[in-house]
């Protein structure tokens, strides 16, 4: 893509939030809540700014998880009690319902406190119908099928989606960390979705009808390559879902990172999720330029970007580093997209 060099240093979107913002959380009043969320949201802006990273968002600090925008912007979903993977469990009991936008507030506002391109992350639709579709619920109102509801959840995202360009953000990125899984030799658990509904179900929420120039609308597919990549199922994925950039990790040096890499069309962008986000672990330069350089010897380096592994904090109150982890991680994807290509994006 030609102006894949606008968004080179580049990051999931979720940012360890601040004390002050996990208080006010915890405290529970609306209003002193919002305060604190606008507060963090300016703070994250100037700190990404200074970090001269390419593309800044809001940093999920606004929302408990980074599913919260649409389980908590729709209606028909109703939380359990329960944990899952360490995620609150929801559950659709009906066909879910756009209230309104879901981030355009706040999209808005990153538009308006810098000129660097603006990042909206939403989880995709075919995620959240694998993971909250009950079966039990279908024949008492709830959704038929989990196909039933990603389509309906594929088209309230498409239409954010939408909305998001219209407010200037130029790169949205949809996160469904179950779809490498799909790619496997020996496939896990993928949740209630088949392979080939989770392929129809995210192409209908990237496929746009128009698209002004420079917006780009990224899959990031999972934080971990399989053990071993079925190509063909690699292949597939890809070539399903017309998503511009697929945010790969690359973060191990595995034969099953490159393989991910190899089956990516030449049309297509990657963001190589480079640096681990999970251990504060300084990592080698050095080691770091020779996974690079592997992936250039696959792919055009000038098609490709450089992000950490994964987000730093997918859950509010769980961040997987400190606040000062996590600087240096993302002044290392910096400092890395340097080395590649220099220092005019």
């Amino acid at each position: 893509m030609a102006d894949t060099f606008n968004y080179r240093i580049d990051h999931h979107g979720s940012l360890v939030r601040p004390p002050a913002l996990l208080a006010a959380r915890e405290r529970g009043d609306a209003e002193a809540l919002r305060a604190a969320e606008l507060a963090a949201v300016k703070e994250a802006v100037v700190f990404q700014r200074r970090l001269r990273s390419t593309v800044v968002t809001d940093g999920d600090l606004p929302r408990e998880d980074f599913r919260s925008a649409v389980l908590e912007g729709v209606t028909g979903f109703r939380r359990t009690g329960e944990e899952t993977d360490g995620l609150a469990r929801w559950v659709a009991e009906t066909l879910p319902e756009a209230d309104g936008p879901l981030l355009g507030e706040w999209a808005g506002l990153l538009g308006e406190l810098t000129v660097v391109a603006p990042k909206v992350a939403l989880p995709s639709p075919a995620y959240l119908a694998a993971t909250t579709f009950d079966p039990e619920l279908a024949g008492a109102g709830g959704p038929a099928s989990a196909r039933e509801l990603g389509e309906a959840l594929a088209e309230i995202i498409r239409a954010e989606i939408r909305l998001l360009v219209a407010q200037g953000v130029r790169l949205i990125q949809l996160n469904n960390p179950l779809l490498l899984a799909h790619t496997a030799g020996e496939p896990g658990d993928t949740g209630a979705l088949a392979f080939k509904d989770a392929l129809a179900v995210d192409a209908l929420a990237v496929r746009l009808d128009e698209r002004p120039e420079g917006v780009r609308i990224a899959v990031a597919p999972g934080g971990a390559a399989p053990a071993a990549v079925d190509r063909a199922r690699a292949e597939r994925l890809y070539a399903a879902v017309p998503a511009d950039r697929w945010v790969l990790p690359f973060d191990r040096g595995t034969d099953a990172e490159l393989e991910l890499l190899r089956a990516l069309p030449e049309d297509r962008d990657a963001c190589l999720g480079a640096v681990d986000a999970t251990t504060a672990e300084f990592e080698e330069i050095d080691a770091v330029m020779v996974r690079i350089d592997a992936a250039a010897e696959v792919k055009d380096l000038e098609d490709m970007a450089l992000s950490p592994s994964r987000g730093f904090a997918d859950v509010a109150a769980r961040p997987l580093l400190s606040a000062g982890d996590q600087h240096r991680k993302l002044i290392q994807v910096e400092t890395l997209a340097r080395y590649c290509w220099g220092n005019e994006f």
